[in-house]
């Protein structure tokens, strides 16, 4: 009795695309009953592929496909190097962490130093200054643009202050120039939350690029996706390393995932209250973390960063076509770039007109029953939140703008995966809405 041959890695490929084309082939849209979600994930055969060919190499951890991400995340970007993680908000946590440490001598962060950052962000931008017993110093944001007050930054900055870590909101740039010179009279460290932003850039230059430390999320909803996922960009070789050590359970050890004596040295250290010749691999240098992803998480990140270009520019697309059918609409603010900047937009912000006759509640249930995805702006005001009632924090202004922000402002969506008949639909019943409350008030 014969046996068939098993199939080789290109069969199994092969068979796995000609799988994928058939099953990821969306369903028409049907205005009322199809769901327009804000966000979501964008695949294609080559992802599912890229995910298997990863699952039969049988390594679950870093490997081939972590190392080839990195270069290629990082040369996109223009950093000097990048670091994969379990997500964004990892991502965060490791990026400000590498600060603190003692490696990198007296400018490091220390207990008290002072962080600028905005009220109206997203919590895992602020945490990691709360976590290293940092302070944070919160600004207000502008209506609009949803960033930074320039302004306001300049008067933020004390004697304790120390860094600036803050997000390019909904993937609009920051004012890099007002940041970036406060960065250089003052000698602050800027970590530059990047995380919605993949693709945007300031004076035709990546966000990403511009910090001593930055990050970007692959969670689903992000500019690519490696389900979960993120990434920590550095331009100095010995930050890049703290980075490591704060994702690899705080080890001083730097040998690859797999590998061991890099150093030459293993069992010849001497460090910290340890015996002489302790094994570096399980020498420990910070307090650290388990924040590492698997090569699978790469695989896919591999495959969808070949795509980056097309999905930036489906989002400028997205993003031009509901502000031309909004424009004008009683009531509503839309959204701006900043300055010098073209922003690879996360989603579309809209803030209702202070005054104008419409619950923003209201409004939201009914786009939802209509099958329209919202979301806020984040947390709103941060600090009208319950986890950060009574932090120690220093607070610049009234954040007047942040409150509109927490009350009046939610945002849609523009990710590839909506199509021109689906904007279409969600501008009409937006606007249908905003017509029938005006004429009732």
């Amino acid at each position: 009795m014969s046996v068939d041959a098993p199939a080789s890695r290109d069969d199994i490929l092969a068979a796995v695309r000609g799988y994928a084309q058939g099953s990821l082939v969306p369903a028409p849209f049907v205005p009322g009953e199809t769901p327009v979600p804000v966000s979501g994930k964008v695949l294609d055969a080559e992802d599912i592929a890229s995910l298997v060919d990863s699952s039969l190499d049988g390594w679950l951890t870093s490997g081939r496909f972590t190392a080839e991400f990195q270069r290629a995340l990082a040369q996109y970007v223009g950093a000097r190097s990048a670091t994969f993680v379990n997500s964004g908000s990892s991502a965060n946590l490791a990026a400000l962490s590498a600060l603190t440490s003692p490696k990198i001598g007296p400018r490091r962060l220390r207990p008290g130093d002072e962080v600028l950052t905005v009220a109206a962000g997203f919590p895992t931008t602020v945490n990691p200054i709360l976590q290293n017993g940092l302070k944070p110093v919160f600004v207000d944001v502008e209506i609009g643009t949803y960033d930074a007050v320039a302004e306001q930054l300049r008067e933020a900055v004390g004697p304790r202050t120390r860094a600036i870590m803050m997000a390019h909101t909904l993937g609009n740039p920051f004012d890099l120039d007002t940041v970036t010179e406060l960065c250089r009279e003052h000698d602050l460290w800027l970590v530059e939350d990047s995380c919605d932003a993949l693709g945007s850039t300031y004076r035709g230059q990546r966000t990403g690029s511009f910090g001593d430390t930055a990050t970007v999320s692959f969670y689903p909803a992000h500019h690519i996706t490696t389900g979960e996922g993120g990434a920590v960009f550095t331009k100095s070789p010995l930050i890049r390393r703290q980075v490591e050590s704060f994702r690899d359970w705080g080890r001083d050890c730097y040998c690859e995932t797999g590998k061991d004596d890099t150093c030459g040295k293993r069992f010849q250290w001497q460090l910290g209250d340890l015996p002489e010749g302790y094994d570096h691999k399980y020498t420990y240098s910070h307090i650290g973390y388990n924040l590492k992803a698997t090569d699978m998480q790469a695989a896919l990140g591999m495959s969808q960063l070949r795509k980056i270009d097309t999905f930036v520019e489906r989002r400028h697309q997205n993003f031009e076509l509901l502000h031309k059918l909004l424009d004008g609409v009683e009531g509503l603010v839309l959204p701006r770039a900043t300055e010098y900047s073209q922003p690879s937009w996360f989603g579309f912000p809209i803030t209702l007109e202070p005054g104008y006759p419409v619950d923003r509640e209201d409004l939201l249930r009914y786009l939802d029953a209509k099958k329209i995805g919202t979301r806020l702006v984040f947390a709103g005001n941060l600090l009208r939140q319950p986890a950060y009632r009574g932090i120690d924090a220093r607070v610049v202004g009234d954040l007047r703008a942040s409150d509109v922000v927490m009350t009046r402002s939610f945002w849609l969506g523009v990710y590839p995966g909506l199509t021109e008949p689906m904007l279409e639909y969600v501008a009409e019943v937006l606007t249908g809405y905003l017509r029938d409350r005006a004429g009732k008030a």
